[in-house]
C-alpha cells in the first residue's frame, strides 16, 4: 500500500467548523479513509460507492472481506435508500435510540443483511451529512485490537495509511454500539454496548 500523509483536521467537538468538515468530507467522497469521533468510539470512514477505496479500509484495518462493515448514516432517507426490510420495530428503535449507540441489521430483499448506524456526535453527523455518500465506518483500529478512542490512538495504528483524522476530541463512553439483528426473527442482540439492558426491555415489550 502506499503510505501517505495523514492529515490532523482538529474540530470544535460540539460545533464543528464547516470548512473543517468540508474538506474531511471531500477526502471521504474521492475515495479517502478518514477516521472520526462518535460518541462511542472512533471510526475509520470510506465511501461505499468506491470498491477501491472500500477495499483500501478493510486492507488498512486486516479486517477479512466476509466481515460486514456497517454504513453510517445521518437521515432515515439512507435507510430507505438501500431498499431494506423496515419493520415497526425496527422504526420504533430507530425513534427511540438514533442518533446513538445502537447499529440495526436488517435484511434486503435478496436475503443478504446490511446494518446501519446513526452516531450521535456532532463531528460524525456533519461529516456524513456533508459527505453525502454512504459511509461505511468500522472502528479505527486493527481487527482484533481495542478500538481507538482519541485521534492520537488513530494515528498511532494509521498515521501515513489513512487520508485524515478529524481529531473532535476523545469520544466519550469508549464503548462501541449495541447491535440488534432484526433481519430475521425473533431479534438477536449480537453485542451488547450500551444500549444492552434498554434494547433488551424494548425487544421484551414488543414481543
Amino acid at each position: 500500500m502506499t503510505l501517505m500523509r495523514t492529515r490532523i483536521l482538529k474540530v470544535n467537538p460540539v460545533n464543528p467548523e464547516p470548512e473543517i468538515i468540508r474538506e474531511a468530507a471531500v477526502l471521504l467522497r474521492r475515495g479517502g479513509l478518514v477516521a472520526f469521533p462518535t460518541e462511542t468510539v472512533y471510526g475509520l470512514g470510506a465511501n461505499l460507492q468506491d470498491p477501491q477505496a472500500v477495499q483500501e479500509l478493510y486492507q488498512v484495518k486486516r479486517r477479512p472481506f466476509e466481515k460486514q462493515a456497517t454504513l453510517h448514516i445521518a437521515d432515515l432517507s439512507q435507510v430507505e435508500a438501500e431498499r431494506v426490510k423496515v419493520t415497526p420495530l425496527a422504526r420504533e428503535l430507530m425513534r427511540k435510540f438514533w442518533p446513538g449507540p445502537m447499529t440495526l441489521v436488517l435484511a434486503r430483499p435478496d436475503g443478504s443483511t446490511i446494518g446501519f448506524r446513526m452516531p450521535g456526535h456532532p463531528v460524525a453527523l456533519a461529516l456524513l451529512k456533508e459527505a453525502a455518500v454512504p459511509v461505511v465506518a468500522p472502528s479505527a483500529n486493527l481487527t482484533g485490537e481495542p478500538p481507538a478512542v482519541t485521534a492520537e490512538q488513530v494515528l498511532k495504528t494509521f498515521e501515513n495509511r489513512i487520508d485524515a483524522v478529524v481529531d473532535g476530541g476523545p469520544a466519550v463512553s469508549g464503548i462501541s454500539s449495541t447491535v440488534v439483528d432484526l433481519s430475521s426473527v425473533p431479534p438477536r442482540l449480537l453485542r451488547e454496548g450500551t444500549l444492552a439492558e434498554e434494547i433488551r426491555e424494548e425487544l421484551r415489550v414488543k414481543s
